[in-house]
């Protein structure tokens, strides 16, 4: 009998997702309700993006929450390397076995002329996908180009008419027509493979047998079945979950609704309420029990319990699960929880400096560095009055910050320093104009301790959710302002 093994495959480009929490429960309640094995590996041939920072975070996070894997970058095991960075030799291997076969060809087709091809494509409404440029040329004039050093990357032939079928383990077979897919990148010119060619050799060299992952890879399934076919491979069970959606019923995003699994430990939620609380996105215990451990989850997990509609992730609901777990917790042990959120040793050390030389009594503490122990902040808009900005050019200063901010990977006071005076000197401002903005968004006054040095202390997510909130205090931005400071943002070095 075959061993159920599952995995799951981030990309260490940002803070670690809920999203990935939650796929990762599901497939280690699966893995695990089988007695098989869940395997956790890298997806970083985003070289610009992918950050050693990142893949630790995402470590960090998934244990944190009470999930562990059983082979990874970290553990080992025997189907290694986890990370696809450091497999390139393998996908080069089989890329080429695709050109050999006459699956796949070099395409040398510049960046403008894929964009003047799609443009017209959809100028007569058509489906964009690549108009096959490349894929006649004969293979002694393929070869010559690669062998003069012209760039080029690999793509896979795919049918253009026909249906292809993709089994779905909760929504059986789904039809999806050929002509809506493109013919996919497998290498990228820098010699790095895209997802479709990297996940479906990986998964099958480390013997993955059930994929469950998010349901907007499903329109795209059929290039994966196809490329198992091309390979001659058995391709594993598929399973696409609902995504997790905001209270409008949009995708859960960082814009609308943290996203961060750091943010909601930095909030003070316990581990335990909040892997119950992914747990029921879309799924119930038979019993239907709004409290369960991991534990039950694995004993009573049956994937066609699994609802399609899209579940709400509602940090109401999620506050009212964590606040039953708490209220069951002995007074020692929520006072021992209390002390490693944030009583503790570590992180009273990272505040009291700031705070000693500014003090006379104990009872002064509270006023000056309470923000440091607090999520969401009581804000007085009257601290967002500038001397010098309007309320407009407010918003664009505290919106461009925060964007990068957003995109700021290695969370040094320096670092968060830079990002601040190279959006204030773009705006032909000082450093010094900013800051009272910064006090007022991230400690909820109009002076403390060293806002920048608090901001290293709160972390980045904590940081970037208090600027979000100052932001929807002052109204926010409007689409059209959204996508003219995008372009300025875009100009900032």
């Amino acid at each position: 009998m075959t061993t159920v093994r599952t995995r799951i495959a981030p990309s260490p480009t940002g803070d670690p997702h809920v999203g990935t929490a939650y796929i990762a429960l599901f497939n280690l309640c699966f893995a695990r309700l089988h007695g098989g094995q869940f395997i956790l590996r890298i997806e970083d041939t985003d070289q610009l993006r992918s950050t050693r920072e990142s893949e630790q975070q995402i470590f960090d996070a998934l244990r944190w929450l009470g999930l562990e894997w059983d082979e990874g970058p970290d553990v080992g095991g025997p189907h290694g390397p986890y990370r696809q960075s450091e497999r390139g030799d393998i996908y080069k291997k089989y890329s080429d076995e695709l050109v050999t076969k006459g699956h796949a060809f070099p395409c040398f087709c510049s960046a403008e002329r894929l964009e003047r091809m799609r443009a017209q494509q959809m100028a007569k409404k058509e489906t964009p996908r690549y108009d096959g440029h490349c894929m006649h040329l004969a293979p002694d004039e393929a070869l010559r180009r690669i062998a003069a050093g012209e760039s080029y990357v690999t793509r896979m032939k795919v049918p253009s008419e026909g249906i292809c079928v993709v089994p779905d383990m909760l929504r059986g077979d789904v039809e999806i027509p050929w002509d809506r897919m493109d013919m996919q990148v497998l290498m990228k010119a820098d010699g790095l493979p895209t997802y479709f060619l990297a996940n479906v050799v990986d998964d099958h060299l480390m013997g993955i047998t059930h994929v469950l992952r998010g349901e907007e890879w499903l329109p795209s399934a059929p290039k994966l079945i196809k490329l198992y076919e091309y390979f001659g491979w058995e391709q594993p069970a598929l399973c696409y979950m609902p995504l997790l959606r905001n209270p409008d019923k949009s995708k859960l995003s960082k814009r609308k609704n943290p996203t961060s699994i750091t943010f909601y430990q930095r909030m003070g939620f316990l581990p335990e309420a909040m892997l119950n609380y992914l747990g029921r996105m879309g799924w119930s215990m038979p019993d239907e029990r709004e409290k369960f451990t991991l534990r039950e989850m694995i004993e009573h997990f049956d994937i066609q319990r699994v609802s399609l509609g899209g579940p709400i992730f509602d940090m109401e609901k999620l506050s009212w699960l964590n606040g039953q777990w708490i209220r069951e917790l002995s007074v020692d042990a929520f006072a021992t929880q209390v002390q490693k959120w944030a009583l503790n040793h570590e992180y009273l050390m990272k505040i009291t400096p700031h705070v000693q030389g500014r003090v006379e009594t104990f009872s002064q503490i509270e006023p000056l560095a309470g923000f440091f122990f607090r999520g969401a902040l009581d804000l007085d808009p009257a601290l967002f009055v500038h001397k010098k900005l309007d309320a407009d050019q407010v918003r664009q200063l505290l919106q461009l910050i925060l964007w990068k901010l957003e995109a700021l990977r290695q969370w040094e006071k320096d670092r968060i320093t830079g990002c601040i005076q190279s959006v204030s000197e773009h705006l032909g401002l000082k450093l010094r104009d900013a800051m009272p903005l910064m006090f007022a968004a991230i400690t909820g006054q109009a002076s403390s301790v060293s806002v920048l040095d608090a901001m290293e202390i709160l972390g980045p997510d904590l940081t970037r959710f208090r600027l979000r909130q100052a932001l929807e205090l002052l109204g926010g931005a409007s689409k059209k302002e959204t996508n003219e400071w995008e372009k300025l943002l875009a100009s900032i070095a």
